[in-house]
């Protein structure tokens, strides 16, 4: 399978925002909870302000010029890690290629990006459990640890 991967630009803003907004639709279905407050046109118009201001990058895979994944990222700073590192916020393969080893080939994307930005690790939260112990599972295979904990928040506006 010849999937193209590429680091995305402010033009695919509609195209990630429309696939985050899938991610987010299947997590609150699978977990029957609405765990996120999303719109489309809000998610695209976030995407393509955090791009512009250098907040926020993405990488897309496609396939026969159809786009099947997208790996949403920003980088930060912790004491606890050695200093930069990087975050996947969003991490999405379209249904259909699921278990055809393109969410491998996404995180070796993410793994060089890291490399080329010089960060010390990636971090990600995963999506509720049990009912997403296959993701889980995924990301163990492909070489992340659990470190603890789980991802907690708290609405300030």
């Amino acid at each position: 399978m010849n999937i193209n991967f590429r680091e995305a630009t402010l033009k695919d803003s509609e195209l990630i925002g429309s696939l985050v907004v899938e991610l987010t639709a299947e997590i609150c279905a699978l977990t029957k909870a609405q765990h996120f407050d999303i719109d489309l046109n809000g998610t695209i118009q976030r995407c393509h302000e955090l791009i512009r201001d250098g907040y926020y990058s993405a990488i897309i895979g496609t396939y026969e010029n159809k786009t099947i994944a997208v790996v949403t990222m920003t980088e930060t700073y912790v004491l606890y890690a050695g200093g930069k590192i990087g975050i996947i916020q969003e991490f999405y393969v379209s249904p259909e290629f699921r278990a055809s080893g393109v969410g491998s080939m996404l995180i070796e994307q993410v793994q060089d990006y890291g490399k080329n930005h010089n960060w010390s690790c990636i971090e990600l939260c995963t999506p509720p459990l049990p009912e997403f112990e296959r993701t889980l599972n995924f990301y163990q295979k492909n070489g992340l640890i659990p470190v603890g904990g789980r991802k907690m928040r708290q609405a300030l506006a």
